[in-house]
């Protein structure tokens, strides 16, 4: 197995745990085992997509963000404001309030990642000209999506389109500009992005598809949110920025949106881990070869159903449509028209480093003895219950014979097992007594 070490934003707080099995029932990558009465999360499985966030009842799975005091560590400060962000504030009806709050913050600029994804999008339209690249292609947006794929469809990684995400554009853009207008270097400015999830800290440590990533850190939307929701009310006219993105990057926010910015028809959006993964193992299974494009958000609605928002995902995605609406009414501009060719040609969009496959999965790197195993593990399932009830510390019985095999558990630590082998054991004492003189 690829023994390699992970950054992983999403931890675990033993202290808290209590040795539920909640999180372990609803990991999609079945990256949580339960042993000794506590939870232990697999670093080589786990794709940060915070589904045990939002599960665990006693808060004991926790993602690491830095702070907003984090930003007082570089002379020069940008904040890079997730679309998904504009959607955590009721009633505000205007993108230039939040963008000035932030300013408030103490950021000496604010950079839209929603002007990212217009760039972003105008370069996956450019890509989806090539008819050489195997369809669906596949969005590389949801870094959680992208993990996915590593570690249960890698045979589908030629899909994904090299393009890199809308914040790691933006940051690209922001630092760039700033630095020319304010004749500083760039290892002087910081790059914080507004993160709605886990996996955007993630990607930022251990980047997908480049070698070093442009933003500096994340600050967790939830932390951020007290501190901007005073302030929006204050905000003076004059005080106001103007938007530099399309409605559309304001539009990624939501399920759909990067679909909708690269005005491709035969594309399907899909939002919910759980629908991804249905989605994706159709593609591989080559039933959805006549599709042109696929976006997938781990999260349900979109990066508005981040577990590290505020709002309800479903009036924050309410929210984000009148933004949208408002936005198109005062300009109609696509990011194909805003985008000019020049500017995709300035900064890197493309990605620079193959996106590898993840071996978590695999039971050894050795083909015979990975088979040999492999029949041990299915002499073992026949000889389980089936009942998938995670009272071993398994999620489901497969995964239980996997973690047999590999050394992790052994067979009586399944109830079933033992409670047949105890009742067993009891029948034979009694014949024994029985025929005892």
């Amino acid at each position: 197995m690829d023994s390699k070490p992970r950054y992983h934003s999403v931890r675990l707080d033993k202290e808290l745990c209590k040795g539920c099995t909640n999180c372990l029932m609803h990991c999609p990558t079945e990256a949580i085992r339960v042993r000794k009465g506590r939870a232990h999360i697999l670093d080589e499985r786990c794709i940060d997509c915070g589904e045990c966030i939002r599960i665990c009842d006693y808060h004991a799975k926790v993602a690491i963000t830095d702070s907003l005091e984090d930003i007082k560590l570089f002379p020069y400060k940008i904040a890079l404001p997730a679309p998904s962000l504009y959607g955590q504030f009721r009633g505000v009806a205007d993108v230039g309030v939040i963008l000035a709050a932030l300013k408030r913050l103490g950021f000496d600029d604010v950079f839209e990642v929603a002007r990212g994804a217009d760039v972003v999008a105008r370069a996956i339209s450019e890509k989806l000209r090539e008819p050489s690249l195997p369809r669906p292609l596949i969005s590389s947006a949801c870094p959680t999506v992208v993990r996915l794929i590593q570690v249960r469809f890698p045979d589908l990684i030629p899909h994904i389109v090299d393009v890199r995400q809308p914040m790691e554009v933006a940051a690209q853009i922001a630092r760039a500009e700033f630095c020319k207008a304010h004749d500083c270097r760039p290892e002087q400015v910081g790059v914080f992005f507004i993160t709605p999830c886990p996996a955007k800290m993630t990607a930022i440590a251990s980047p997908l598809g480049q070698r070093t990533s442009a933003v500096t850190s994340a600050i967790s939307m939830m932390e951020i949110y007290g501190h901007l929701r005073p302030l929006i009310s204050k905000i003076q006219a004059e005080e106001k920025l103007h938007p530099s993105s399309t409605s559309y990057g304001i539009g990624w926010a939501t399920s759909s949106g990067e679909t909708q910015s690269i005005f491709q028809e035969n594309a399907l959006s899909v939002d919910g881990i759980q629908n991804c993964i249905r989605v994706l193992e159709e593609i591989e299974n080559n039933k959805l070869s006549d599709l042109t494009f696929f976006e997938g958000n781990a999260c349900t609605g979109g990066c508005v159903g981040g577990p590290l928002t505020f709002e309800n995902n479903y009036v924050a995605k309410n929210s984000i449509r009148k933004l949208v609406a408002a936005a198109r009414a005062r300009c109609d501009s696509t990011p194909q028209q805003s985008v000019t060719a020049a500017e995709l040609n300035k900064y890197a969009t493309r990605m620079d480093k193959p996106i590898e496959p993840n071996t978590a999965m695999k039971l050894d790197d050795n083909l015979t003895v990975a088979m040999q195993k492999l029949q041990r593990m299915n002499e073992i399932i026949a000889d389980l219950p089936g009942y998938d009830c995670g009272s071993c510390g398994s999620p489901t019985c497969r995964s239980f014979a996997e973690d047999i095999v590999l050394g992790y558990a052994n067979e009586m630590e399944c109830i079933h097992k033992m409670r047949d082998k105890l009742q067993t054991m009891a029948e034979q004492m009694v014949e024994l007594a029985q025929t005892r003189r």
